[in-house]
């Protein structure tokens, strides 16, 4: 199975992914965007710095000169490329996945995303094809930036509120920390510091704020020193999960509509996007605040191309990907500015997190459900046709909406499963509606 996935590359070190590997992607990244200053940064995996040396020979092979940003997150690559005037971007990560795993997220001028459908096939393509090549007779350079003391700014310009609370933070050895650590030195908070340390070989638990169990150490915490909230982010920082001061996760969709209502407020009548597994709360919330809600893809190249053709102010993913719109050029997701944005929010309204949360959880949800099949159109199209009389979109995959419930039918990207989320009223209608549709799925 191929390494290059439909948002970025990701691969086990070193049998899918090696030197050569990342001094080809290199090349061909370059030799794609056809500019002539890739901005690169890496994370603390312990093979990221043979892999980082290989992919900088690349890029310099190609004739390209390097901004080498050393040990950033995600976002911090995301606001050099920007700010720098780079042709692009390329961040050496595996994001949320094990130890064994790394990769590469590669973006164009002003952060904007290379996907499967923006030229990730053809960089997998041109790498496949310039395994001996020789240097141009004019290789590029290399100079380091340091992007650390901009970003802070730029981050903390994203809420104006610098709230006195006591926060715990759970940073899972990634590289949260690099980007957040002078963003605290900011502001006025009591804060519990959890694996703040980037070690790429996470000694404490995978840094996935998805998993329940990643979740256990910063939900304690909050118990234990009696925290306004808590935040854990994923290994690269463009996601951040929140835990409200009675140390409940909450989910992501329901703090898109809480954190829109305060973006909305500065920008009235704003379009707000949210993925189209999120609850009906999310564009209830969005709508009440006088914005516009407008649903979107799964996937954050979809989000953000949809934003820049929109115009979209904010957005928000069930995955814990929050998007800003930072200025007219820089459109991105970044788990430490929604860190600012939540501190902004409660300093705004005054009540504890957990009373802002409550009502928003007025719906049942099941959470996303995974199921092995074996013709995926098929059954699509069998349980589409059983639905007729409901609201039927092919947005992505299959939604089918009623007055009372919906649900969506998703295809994984790189495995024959399909992947369910369903919402409804109460706790037993959703149970009913749930057990029928797997029962139905299963069928075949």
């Amino acid at each position: 199975m191929s390494i290059f996935k439909a948002y970025d590359i990701r691969g086990t070190v070193p049998d899918q992914l090696d030197a050569d590997l990342a001094w080809r992607v290199g090349r061909a990244t370059a030799r794609h965007l056809a500019g002539s200053r890739i901005a690169i940064g890496r994370d603390a995996r312990s093979h990221s710095p043979e892999l980082f040396e290989a992919l900088v020979r690349g890029v310099c092979d190609e004739g390209v000169d390097v901004d080498d940003l050393g040990l950033v997150a995600t976002p911090m690559l995301y606001f050099a490329v920007d700010r720098l005037g780079s042709s692009g971007g390329i961040m050496l990560t595996a994001s949320h996945n094990p130890a064994q795993y790394n990769g590469f997220k590669i973006c164009r001028e002003h952060a904007i995303p290379i996907g499967e459908a923006s030229g990730l096939r053809e960089i997998e393509a041109l790498s496949a094809a310039c395994t001996d090549d020789a240097p141009r007779s004019h290789r590029g350079q290399v100079r380091q930036v340091d992007v650390s003391d901009a970003y802070t700014d730029h981050v903390l310009a994203v809420g104006e509120g610098r709230p006195s609370l006591r926060v715990a933070i759970d940073c899972g050895n990634g590289m949260a920390a690099v980007g957040l650590g002078p963003v605290l030195e900011r502001l006025d908070l009591e804060t519990e510091r959890l694996f703040f340390e980037p070690d790429g070989t996470f000694p404490n638990h995978d840094a996935d704020p998805l998993k329940l169990e990643n979740l256990r150490d910063v939900c304690e915490a909050v118990k234990r020193i009696g925290a306004d909230f808590g935040v854990a982010f994923d290994g690269d920082a463009d996601r951040a999960v929140f835990i409200d001061d009675e140390g409940e996760p909450i989910s992501s969709d329901l703090l898109t509509g809480l954190l829109a209502r305060r973006v909305l407020e500065r920008h009235p009548g704003g379009r707000v996007l949210y993925d189209l597994r999120s609850s009906r709360v999310t564009g209830e919330e969005i709508e009440a605040a006088g914005g516009v809600a407008e649903m979107c893809r799964v996937g954050h190249s979809f989000v953000k191309a949809q934003m820049r053709e929109s115009g979209a102010v904010f957005a928000g993913e069930l995955s814990g990907h929050f998007y800003f719109r930072f200025s007219d050029t820089l459109v991105a997701d970044d788990g430490i500015a929604a860190f600012v944005l939540m501190l902004d929010v409660l300093a705004a309204r005054g009540k504890r997190l957990s009373e802002l949360i409550r009502p928003l959880r007025r719906y049942s949800a099941s959470g996303e459900i995974n199921r092995r099949v074996e013709d995926i159109p098929s059954i699509l199209a069998a349980i589409e046709a059983e639905h007729s009389d409901a609201e039927v979109s092919h947005l992505d995959g299959l939604l089918v909406r009623y007055p009372d419930w919906w649900f969506n039918l998703r295809p994984s990207n790189t495995e024959p499963v399909l992947r369910l989320n369903l919402e409804a009223n109460t706790e037993a209608e959703m149970v009913a509606h749930r057990d029928a549709l797997l029962e139905r799925i299963e069928a075949g």
